[in-house]
């Protein structure tokens, strides 16, 4: 019975790891076709929107499987009831990509006459959130789920420099006013997806928290 379970465990391990790896490009793809004006690219990300919709689907038929076919033990029931709060933010950052790809659209091809370093720099660190609390619950780092949780700092400092300067040229340089709110909203939804990555990384914690009922339920 157990090694069933195991085996549904892991498969649950891999389809989290498959749904992180397909956000993790749409992020990426998103902010390149952002700054090379992509926009068919930009489009090809929004259809595929549905692919993660489908990967989070999977993965809560999976977890709905394992508490109704194997009555999982309490710390089980963390790690269950963990993966299926993670893939509603995971999906959540794969709408995040596909609205960045709506504003790249929406741009067409107006040529970016403003800095973006600092929001490619956060779209990285996000990235690296997003990676590293995944990595956090498929190894059972409790230690690395808390260093994303500190990372996000660097996401904030970012958004909130970000978002300064576009005010900014909002107030004084009229001219770039429109593609400087656009940009202020791509900074908005870098700042989101950050936060869904702390989510995460604050649900791995829970699943890994060590309760005193952990060692007085064995599973069949």
């Amino acid at each position: 019975m157990r090694s069933k379970f195991d085996e549904q465990l892991r498969q649950l391990n891999s389809e989290m790891i498959i749904m992180s790896n397909m956000i993790e490009k749409a992020i990426q793809e998103a902010i390149e076709a952002l700054f090379s004006q992509n926009v068919e690219k930009a489009k090809q990300i929004m259809e595929e929107d549905e692919l993660v919709d489908r990967e989070q689907k999977k993965i809560e038929n999976i977890c709905f499987q394992l508490l109704i076919q194997q009555q999982p033990v309490a710390k089980d029931l963390r790690n269950i009831t963990a993966a299926m709060k993670m893939v509603t933010d995971m999906e959540r950052i794969g709408d995040q990509a596909a609205d960045i790809s709506e504003l790249t659209v929406m741009m067409g091809d107006t040529p970016f006459l403003l800095k973006s370093d600092n929001i490619k720099k956060m779209a990285t660190e996000t990235i690296l959130m997003l990676i590293h609390a995944v990595e956090a619950y498929v190894e059972g780092d409790m230690e690395k789920a808390k260093e994303v949780i500190e990372h996000d700092d660097i996401v904030d400092d970012l958004f909130l420099k970000v978002k300064s300067d576009l005010i900014e040229v909002m107030k004084y340089k009229t001219d770039f006013e429109e593609q400087a709110a656009d940009l202020l909203m791509v900074n908005k939804y870098l700042e989101r997806i950050g936060d869904h990555a702390t989510n995460i990384a604050e649900w791995v914690i829970f699943s890994l928290d060590k309760r005193p009922e952990d060692n007085n339920v064995s599973q069949n």
